[in-house]
């Protein structure tokens, strides 16, 4: 007999079956050197320590942090038939009896069915719907939006979670994490406008090292803020004054961020009284220099503003793109043009607290009055940019409360209903402009030869992505898609999850290294006990 902590099962010369205390069974494989588990000993069951045999928590509690996603081939010549193709340009054009052809990870050409495939590895979409992967051009790694019902001091949060080595740890696994529900959720480029410490570059680092999933990622870690200014000590860091400033600008110029993030206005939560969202916190001088040595140094500079006074000393100042916006006058549409700025439009994070009854959200009635503030300033802001050909960018400002990493889906709706985009407009926006407004156009976004292999497939057999009243799969995707209907998902032509299941974890090596800590921490409990 062989005694597990949870279980007595019987051995035999290849498998261990057995049953827990909660009733559950299962098979283990039979001892190994590597597990050093053998007649009389100890093991763990997989099924009563799951943190330590799933292999995807593994992640998080393994100190040497091995690698355990399988490294695919891109060299191969694969074929992608049987598909509808929504190819990332503007009218985003349903293309069927089309063959997409990629090698090493780049498209090769997109051609007519009945193309000559020897040499290729055909796979068939089975009628799904294939576009670009997504692009969320306004994320925050640090949250997963799960609402509080009290307020909570996100400073002293992320002071505790830096004070030592353990907790800098889970947090960094828990970013890691939201970055791969990003993935899986079908968006395949983020851009992050603010983090902690420089946990956003060292993801990045880590998804192009292939030792954890996560999309392509274009990183700003910490922001700049003034004390007392918006997400000042949290996911940014509050300068005094100018030399602080540009301080904070060298230290993450060291971290090799992609671009520099300011937080130049207040709020909707950090208002202080009604009526007062979007204040102007950040002094313009200290805008204009940091705003030049970025420049200097090659960086693109995104601005958290969320009032008129606050996009005008922004664009006046420098300033590349505007996150969130606020209601413009033609001045402000003059400085957009001259300074060739874009804005970013994040309707998600203020709409709860605009438009939901308090008894759900939980708002005040002082966050309610001003998040509509900022509501109806973001989206009349986004109304006049287009109107005024100002490009417009799409971000849902992901770790706000209700704003979860899982479904930037919603946020194209919003773009639809509330600013009044063609649903093909909206499609594009979440593809190819982000991708142009980013500075990656010329890698990503659209199905184009040339470009990267990032794309997803729906789910068509879903019943509610069949086309109903105008028979057009656009507006139904913008309506009614979610995370839940990617079916597949390729990023530099490597597929990362087919039929919604994620393929390049290497279950045997997680496996065999969850055993292996199982082992020992069972060894460290026995050596307490045998001492008492």
């Amino acid at each position: 007999m062989i005694k597990c902590s949870n279980a007595i099962v019987h051995a035999s010369k290849s498998l261990r079956i057995g049953f827990c205390r909660y009733g559950r069974g299962g098979t283990v494989s039979a001892a190994s050197k590597s597990n050093r588990a053998g007649r009389g000993k100890t093991f763990a069951c997989p099924f009563c320590a799951p943190d330590c045999t799933r292999g995807t928590n593994v992640l998080y509690w393994n100190k040497k942090q091995p690698r355990l996603y399988k490294s695919e081939e891109t060299t191969m010549k694969r074929a992608y038939i049987n598909g509808i193709l929504l190819d990332g340009t503007q009218q985003m054009e349903p293309q069927a009896h089309k063959v997409l052809l990629c090698e090493d990870g780049v498209i090769t050409a997109v051609a007519d069915e009945g193309t000559d495939l020897d040499g290729y590895e055909v796979i068939d979409l089975h009628g799904g719907y294939a576009m670009p992967g997504l692009i969320n051009l306004h994320v925050h790694l640090a949250g997963n939006g799960k609402p509080s019902a009290k307020p909570r001091d996100n400073a002293a949060l992320v002071r505790k979670i830096l004070s030592n080595g353990l907790t800098r740890a889970v947090a960094y696994r828990m970013v890691c994490s939201y970055a791969k529900l990003e993935l899986l959720g079908g968006v395949t480029t983020i851009r992050t406008v603010g983090g902690i410490a420089d946990f956003d570059t060292r993801c990045r680092d880590d998804a192009q090292a292939g030792k954890i999933l996560a999309p392509r990622i274009l990183a700003a870690n910490e922001g700049i803020s003034v004390p007392g200014g918006h997400m000042a000590g949290s996911v940014a860091v509050a300068a005094h004054n100018n030399g602080e400033a540009l301080t904070q600008l060298t230290k993450v110029s060291t971290q090799r961020v992609d671009l520099v993030k300011l937080m130049i206005t207040g709020g909707v939560l950090d208002a202080a009284e009604k009526g007062t969202p979007g204040e102007l916190k950040m002094p313009p001088e200290m805008v204009k220099a940091v705003c030049d040595q970025a420049h200097a140094m090659g960086y693109p500079v995104a601005a958290h503003t969320e009032s008129p006074e606050g996009v005008k000393v922004a664009l006046e100042n420098g300033v590349d793109s505007i996150e969130h916006g606020a209601k413009m006058d033609e001045e402000t549409v003059k400085l957009y043009k001259e300074h060739g700025a874009f804005l970013c439009t994040t309707i998600s994070p203020a709409l709860p607290y605009a438009l939901f009854d308090t008894a759900v959200s939980g708002a005040s009635e002082k966050d309610q009055y001003n998040g509509r503030i900022v509501f109806d300033g973001i989206v009349e802001s986004a109304k006049t940019a287009l109107a005024n050909g100002i490009p417009v960018g799409l971000g849902n400002d992901v770790g706000c409360p209700y704003i979860t990493q899982y479904d930037f889906w919603r946020e194209l709706c919003y773009f639809h209903k509330y600013c009044g985009v063609s649903n093909q407009f909206a499609l594009y926006t979440a593809t190819l402009r982000n991708a142009r407004l980013a500075g990656v156009g010329d890698v990503t976004g659209s199905l184009e030869v040339g470009k990267k292999a990032d794309l997803i497939v729906m789910d068509a057999r879903e019943p509610h992505l069949q086309p109903m009243y105008d028979l057009d799969i656009r507006s139904t995707l913008v309506w009614n898609a979610t995370g839940n209907e990617v079916e597949t998902v390729i990023i530099d032509g490597k597929t990362i999850v087919d039929g919604k299941r994620v393929l390049t974890v290497d279950e045997t090596a997680a496996t065999q290294e969850a055993t292996a800590i199982c082992h020992k921490y069972l060894a460290r409990q026995l050596g307490a006990q045998n001492q008492l």
